[in-house]
């Protein structure tokens, strides 16, 4: 039976603070910056080709979708960047663009000690972790003496914290992919409740190395479509066999109505629903039937206070693998009914990849930009539809329309789950 509201859960909205969204940053595989990432998903380009980060002729898959061209002396001294894992570097890049655009610091006021930022990772500094390793088992007295500050997951807030002047709470959320979702929901619980006005929230990624890769390819996660790559990432198509990893950076601004209106920033979108529990089924593998993936939609709409049909878009997991989608596809039908098949979804993960950790927060971006904008970025490479994954997933050309609301969601391994709820601002 297809789930309805009761709305007798404490909400975000019905809590007296509303969350405003105010900036948004983004180094990624389809640009560096948010312009050039939103035009790029919109003209169906893939990110994906041969890895170039590391010699990947002896591991079984040798696509992934890299960011190409990313220069972090755009922001950070050249002192400073060379002690810093890529994806601390890639963090606070995606964070000062989204402080820039909400003008912090630039427009009104704001009190420093209600200024929080909370970005995640899923696998935290991993190159630097291997190449200081191989230095470790050669030498011990040449490691360096920045390599635990410049891989620890948490050093992308506190660096953005230390170099903008921040003092509210200042730390990480590792749940594997949800984990920058996670950021998002647990920032506006901050603001919900008082101890923030705003929240610089999202996540970074950067873990096309030897081993990360190795270790996904070598449990059969990753699509083995190596003389194609750019087709290699092709959510509920029947040709699925895995999912394409990627790196990259996104950050949100989240921030009180009462403290954009009064700073006078522009509010792109308003975070209305935070939902997350665990399948507590299985460490990689969803369970049965979405079952966890619905329960998780159905605390995010309770959460917002939203009916089903107020929905018009999800923004979904879709990786690629064979038994993600097709749980998520059960999920969404499960929750949304003789609904679902109206519902407009896509898969940003076709032309981006997966950035793990950093992926909640990426296709939370779209979904602000999907709603501001009434265009939903297609799924491609879905050419032959599984049929058993047969909803509407903008297959191959950008959806148009008027969007009043949308979900984003978000599985990890260890069978966690977050779904955000998002909506246009009246």
């Amino acid at each position: 039976m297809p789930f309805s509201s009761k709305g007798n859960k404490r909400t975000l909205k019905n809590s007296g603070r509303r969350i405003a969204v105010t900036g948004l940053g983004t180094v990624s595989p389809l640009g560096l910056d948010v312009n050039s990432t939103w035009t790029a998903a919109l003209e169906g380009r893939s990110g994906a080709g041969i890895i170039t980060r590391f010699d990947a002729s002896r591991v079984d898959c040798r696509v992934a979708c890299e960011v190409k061209g990313f220069d972090p002396e755009k922001y950070i001294n050249k002192k400073d960047a060379r002690r810093m894992d890529r994806m601390i570097q890639m963090g606070i890049a995606a964070a000062f663009q989204a402080i820039d655009q909400a003008q912090i610091g630039t427009k009104g006021s704001f009190q420093k000690e209600r200024v929080g930022v909370l970005i995640a990772s899923g696998i935290g500094g991993i190159e630097l972790i291997e190449n200081q390793a191989k230095i470790a088992i050669e030498n011990p007295g040449r490691v360096s003496p920045f390599f635990i500050p410049g891989a620890i997951i948490n050093m992308i807030a506190g660096q953005v914290s230390i170099m903008r002047g921040f003092q509210g709470p200042s730390y990480a959320l590792v749940s594997a992919c949800s984990s920058s979702a996670h950021a998002l929901g647990e920032a506006a619980r901050l603001i919900e409740r008082g101890d923030c006005d705003i929240v610089v929230a999202g996540g970074s990624e950067a873990a096309i190395t030897v081993s990360s890769v190795a270790g996904f390819a070598n449990m059969k996660a990753l699509s083995g479509r190596n003389e194609e790559p750019e087709r290699a990432s092709r959510p509920f198509d029947k040709d699925r066999d895995g999912f394409v990893m990627g790196e990259g950076a996104a950050v949100l601004v989240l921030e009180s109505f009462e403290s954009a209106e009064a700073r006078g920033v522009e509010i792109l979108g308003e975070l209305v629903g935070y939902g997350t529990n665990s399948d507590a089924h299985h460490m990689t593998n969803p369970s049965e039937g979405g079952a966890g993936a619905a329960a998780c939609m159905k605390l995010a709409l309770e959460d917002a206070g939203m009916s089903l049909d107020q929905i018009d878009h999800i923004n979904m997991h879709g990786t690629s693998t064979p038994a993600g989608d097709l749980a998520e596809t059960l999920a969404v039908k499960s929750v949304f009914g003789d609904l679902a098949p109206k519902l407009k979804l896509c898969s940003t993960k076709s032309m981006t990849g997966h950035l793990l950790g950093a992926t909640g927060a990426l296709e939370a971006l779209f979904v602000v930009l999907t709603l501001k904008n009434g265009k939903i970025p297609p799924t491609i490479n879905l050419e032959n539809p599984d049929p058993a994954c047969d909803l509407n997933y903008t297959a191959q050309k950008v959806g148009v329309g008027a969007l009043r609301a949308a979900l984003s969601n978000s599985f990890g391994f260890g069978g966690t789950n977050v779904s955000l709820a998002f909506k246009t601002i009246n």
